[in-house]
Formats: structure tokens, sequence, C-alpha cells
């Protein structure tokens, strides 16, 4: 399962070999310098420098020959490799490799990157030889990154600047324990390049229409395995049944309300794990693992690609670990108009509990 990459690769990389009118490409490289964010207590002693590094992305350019580029302003989609050193061997540095998106604003000067992808880290915990790196717990782990930056193109031959700020998120999402994870924001500076082409285009514009669609009733399985955040307590197989109805606003967006039923079989061992280990607060070992939850969510539809994301609060959770509120942020291709395949991580507010694979079907 670890070496699964996004939903967003796979569609990057499928996009890249569509639409065989209107190409043109460009490439950037920009150099960042930052600070990794102190969220908690554990990564305090891998602080020890600004961590630097580069990112080097290939895009392709969309005109409108598809309504959904126009509908968000002719964005560019493509694939981009992060470098990140951390200043500390200890916590390794970092190599990304992201399927992303670039969405434009103010007569397309600001431009917001939005990246996700698999990250591999030179140097994870181990008991024997790197006990003190808490943030990341197996080499290969999934990373998202933002970035906005001014973005002015073709100023000399094809050659441009850019210049902003990027965030970037990295975590075993509780694949594997330690799991205290890292966020850097840095600033950066770059140069980007238009590639010739022998294609003259020009943006098509698309007229608004007026868009309606009944309720879409939707159920989703979703799998995976995931571990305590007790070191070694191993990695289990967990299930979610999801049943919804969601209605589509516009050609974008959709709203959803449903509910969530959880069978997460670490949760089952950390119950008897917490009941002997803290006997003195009481614990039941016997207390239901299962959960149920409902929730209200928002789908964005990109194409073929949709993005989910949905508010939940449980109804039923007898173990009570993480509180009422739960989250998710997932991404999903649709393979036929019915059909869809993706991946999710819930979180718990900054407490990541499981990176979810699953299939759907909306009727």
């Amino acid at each position: 399962m670890r070496f699964l990459p996004y939903v967003f690769v796979f569609f990057s990389l499928s996009l890249l070999a569509q639409e065989k009118n209107l190409k043109q490409y460009s490439i950037d490289a920009s150099y960042f310098y930052g600070s990794i964010l102190p969220h908690h207590t554990n990564i305090l002693h891998l602080i020890k420098g600004h961590p630097e590094g580069g990112i080097i992305s290939f895009n392709r350019k969309t005109f409108g020959s598809q309504k959904w580029e126009a509908w968000y302003n002719y964005p560019d989609y493509g694939l981009s490799f992060q470098y990140q050193d951390n200043k500390n061997p200890e916590l390794g540095n970092l190599y990304g490799l992201y399927g992303h998106f670039n969405f434009y604003f103010l007569n397309r000067r600001l431009q917001l990157r939005v990246g996700q992808g698999i990250a591999y880290n030179t140097n994870p915990y181990d008991r024997e030889t790197n006990y003190r790196n808490q943030a990341y717990g197996m080499h290969y782990m999934p990373s998202t990154y933002f970035m906005l930056n001014y973005h002015k193109p073709n100023i000399w031959k094809g050659l441009g600047v850019q210049a902003g700020m990027n965030f970037v998120h990295h975590s075993n999402a509780n694949l594997h324990a330690p799991n205290t994870s890292t966020n850097t924001i840095a600033f950066n500076i770059g140069l980007n390049y238009e590639l010739v082409t022998k294609d003259s285009v020009a943006y098509i514009p698309h007229e608004k229409e007026k868009f309606t669609e009944p309720l879409r009733y939707n159920a989703v399985f979703r799998t995976g395995v995931n571990e305590s955040d007790v070191i070694n307590s191993g990695q289990y197989p967990f299930y979610v049944a999801s049943l919804y109805v969601d209605k589509r606003i516009n050609q974008k967006s959709a709203l959803q309300f449903g509910a969530d039923v959880f069978w997460m079989e670490y949760l089952r061992e950390f119950i008897r794990y917490e009941a002997i280990a803290y006997f003195e607060l009481h614990h039941d070992p016997n207390a239901d693992y299962r959960r149920v939850g409902v929730f209200a969510g928002h789908e964005l539809f990109i194409n073929k690609l949709a993005i989910d994301t949905q508010m939940g609060y449980y109804v039923y959770d007898p173990s009570n670990k993480f509180g009422k509120v739960y989250q998710r942020l997932g991404a999903k291709y649709y393979i036929t108009k019915n059909i869809s395949a993706g991946v999710s991580l819930k979180t718990h507010i900054s407490r990541a509990e499981a990176i979810e694979f699953g299939v759907g079907l909306r009727l």
C-alpha cells in the first residue's frame, strides 16, 4: 500500500497523454528557503536549521478545448519534482514526485499551485539507528504542497520569472508509527520557460450554461492499513462503508450529506492495550471499536477528477479516542460516468488516522 501513488499523479499522467490539439508546454525551476513549523513537541529537537531545496516542474497549458478548462480560467496541469534538505541528518532529506494543477488569478499574474504525491525520506525512524526521528516512520509517505507565486512569463524569448511562498506537508498518515509529520513554510524564487511549439493557440471562451441535475445517490467502500501511535504495535486492515446523497448546484460543485460506518482493526487492539498499560484510568477493554458518523461535504469536479471535502460527527463512538469531529479530504477519478476510484485522508483536525483507498458508485 505504501508504494501506491495518489490519484493526482495518475490523473496528471493521463491528461498529459490526451488532447492532441492545442499543445503548449512550459517548465519552471524554483529555489526555496524556509522553516519547519513547531506544530508538535515531539519534533522540536529535530528542528536545527532552515530547510532549503528546489522544485522542478513540467506543465501542460490549457486553452479551452474542453469546457472545464474555461470554467477554471485555463489552468495548467503537470508533474513536479521536489528536493528538501531538512538541515538535520536525523530527520533526513526528502525527494518528492507530485501531480499538480496551476490555477490563475488577477490577469494570470497570481498563480496558485496545488500538488499531491509521494515523498521519499532518506533516514526514517529506526529503533536502533535513528530513534530520535519521531516525524517519519517509513521511507515512502504521502505529501502535499501549495505554492502561491507572482508569475510573469515570457519576458525575454520565452523566459520568465516567479516568486512567492510555498507550504509542504510530509506525513505517514498513520500507515506506520511514529507519525508526527512536518510542515514547512518557505519563500521561493525561480524562472519559467515556455517551450516553443508549432501550434498557434488562443483562449477559447465558453459561455456559462444553465445547469441542473437531480439528487444522486452514492455508495463508497474504502479500505487500507494503518497503525496506532504506539510504535511497533503493528499494522491492521480497516474498512469503511459510506452512503450519501449529493446535489449538483453548478458545473463545478455538488453538496453532500451522508453517513460512514468504520471498522478499524487497529483500534480494537489499541483499546485492549490502553486498558492494560493505563489500568489506573479504568478504560474498558471490551469497548466497541466500531464507529458511526454522519457528514456534510462538498465535491469539486475538474473534468474526470473530483475533490471531496467532508466534515463528520461521530454519533456512535464508544472508544472516544479522537473526539467527536472528523474530516476527510480526497481525490477520485471517474472511470465511467458512475464509477470512480480514489484515495482520501481521514483526519481529526491535525491528527491523521488513515489513508483510504476506495471505489464508488454514483447513481
